[in-house]
Order: structure tokens, then C-alpha cells, then sequence
């Protein structure tokens, strides 16, 4: 009966240890269980480059995350990136003249896609498109222009 209980104790043991590794794999991919639920309607921007950005990237305003990005692709009409968003449905006051822009957060660089609001009154709805976008800026180019332009003046 003793070895019986033993056995018990350490197979709880290991399905707690194998529930809470799961857990803490989907913290660290960023999938949330609500998130699915949630009432969320579609945004669009185009970038003429969106290096680094990927699907399930955060969408901020103000550093608050109100959606993620559901998919990086290549518009073949104008050979830019579209991207599409999924916003929560509470955030119903994104303006038309709003910016959306290419952040890089943290040390490691991850991007996200950071909207600042406009003034205008009239209102993004769903499968609205953001006009005004800043593309992601990346280290390499600053580094080859610097060293194009050093690399080019007279002495």
C-alpha cells in the first residue's frame, strides 16, 4: 500500500509539472485563449518595407495593446507589404488620419506595429485602410549609408 501511494504522489507530481510547463509555453508565445474570443474587427496599411514584422505582433496606441497583426503578405498590385491587423472592437475611435508605424521593442528587437491617433473625425471601420505608414527602420541600411557617404568624401 505504501508503494501504491508513492507511485500516486510522483505521476501528480509530474502532471503538475508537465501542466505548468505548458502554461508557461503559451505565456511565452503570446497565444491567449481570449484573445480568440474577443469581438475584434480588421484593419489594413501598406509599409514599402516591413522587415521583422510578423503575424501575432502586437498592435499598440500609447503603448496599450489593442490587437495583433493576423498577417505580413506582398500586395502584388503595388509591391508593398499589406498588413493586416485584428483590433479589439472596444477600440472603436482609430481616426482615418492615424499613423501606423514599425517599432522595435527590447533588446532582442522584436517589432510591433505602434498607431498614433489623429485629429480628424471620421473613423476607421472594418476592413478600413491606415494611409499614413512609416516603414520599420533597419540597423543594415543606416550602416551601408554611413559607410557609402564616409566612404565617398574628399579629402
Amino acid at each position: 500500500m505504501r508503494m501504491r501511494t508513492v507511485e500516486i504522489s510522483v505521476g501528480a507530481f509530474m502532471l503538475a509539472g508537465l501542466l505548468a510547463l505548458a502554461f508557461l509555453a503559451l505565456q511565452v508565445s503570446g497565444l491567449n485563449v481570449r484573445d480568440s474570443k474577443a469581438a475584434t474587427y480588421r484593419l489594413y496599411a501598406h509599409f514599402s518595407n516591413a522587415s521583422g514584422l510578423a503575424s501575432r505582433a502586437k498592435v499598440t496606441v500609447a503603448g496599450v495593446v489593442i490587437g495583433r497583426v493576423a498577417s505580413v503578405t506582398l500586395d502584388p498590385k503595388n509591391n508593398r507589404a499589406k498588413v493586416e491587423m485584428v483590433i479589439q472592437k472596444n477600440v472603436d475611435y482609430l481616426t482615418q488620419d492615424s499613423i501606423a508605424s514599425i517599432q522595435t521593442a527590447g533588446i532582442l528587437g522584436e517589432k510591433y506595429l505602434a498607431i498614433s491617433i489623429g485629429g480628424s473625425p471620421d473613423l476607421l471601420t472594418d476592413g478600413g485602410e491606415i494611409q499614413d505608414t512609416q516603414s520599420a527602420l533597419i540597423l543594415e541600411d543606416l550602416i551601408g549609408k554611413f559607410l557609402t557617404s564616409f566612404g565617398s568624401k574628399k579629402e
